[in-house]
């Protein structure tokens, strides 16, 4: 039920029945849980470097 609870499909088998395990109603997100558990840089959507698009292929 662990599984269920993160969101993760469960599928349970006899060899002749197959069910799946899936939660129905999604748990609700609160905003701002994880309000201090990481720090998004100032420059987090300037353009990326020259040579990082290259290595893409851009």
């Amino acid at each position: 039920m662990d599984q269920v609870r993160r969101g993760e499909e469960v599928v349970l088998s006899d060899g002749e029945l197959e069910v799946r395990l899936v939660l129905l109603q999604p748990p609700r997100r609160i905003l701002g849980q994880d309000a201090g558990l990481f720090d998004v840089p100032e420059d987090f959507d300037d353009p990326l470097p020259d040579a990082v698009l290259e290595a893409f292929g851009s």
